[in-house]
Formats: structure tokens, C-alpha cells, sequence
């Protein structure tokens, strides 16, 4: 819903809810995802014993980051509440 006095949001509107939201989350659980996934992935190269150098270390969690947050993305893409397997 448009601002009948300029361009901005009404304060109640589903834009400015959705901020408000994304904002909260965002900051609780955007550090959270990132220190859970990096955990796994040293916890995962250290069960396979394998050596890695620090760029290629990088490279493959910036691999593993985008195909797991592809998949977290896909899972709430479903039509039901986005958690099942």
C-alpha cells in the first residue's frame, strides 16, 4: 500500500513487515548458519583426511555454502510448510 504523501511505506504494510522481519532473522540467525555450516564442513574434511591448501580450503566451502543454502532455499520453495526432507 502506497503513501498517499510520497513514496514511502505505510508503517503496517507487507513491505515494511517484511523489513522489519528480515532484519530480526537476519541478524539471529545469519551468524548461527554460517558458524554450523563451517563446523561441519572442518568436521567433514577432518573424518575424510584430507589436506587441503587455505585457497583451496576456501573455494570448497564456498562450494559447499552455495549447494547447502540451494538446498535450505529449495526446501521452503515447496508448496507445504518447507520443512520436510
Amino acid at each position: 500500500m502506497k503513501n498517499p504523501f510520497g513514496d514511502q511505506q505505510i508503517p503496517g504494510s507487507y513491505h515494511n513487515l517484511k523489513e522489519r522481519m528480515y532484519k530480526k532473522v537476519s541478524a539471529n540467525v545469519n551468524e548461527q548458519i554460517v558458524s554450523l555450516i563451517v563446523k561441519a564442513y572442518e568436521k567433514a574434511l577432518n573424518e575424510e583426511n584430507i589436506v587441503l591448501t587455505r585457497p583451496e580450503r576456501n573455494r570448497l566451502l564456498s562450494q559447499i555454502v552455495k549447494m547447502v543454502t540451494d538446498d535450505i532455499i529449495k526446501r521452503f520453495d515447496k508448496p507445504s510448510t518447507g520443512m520436510e526432507k
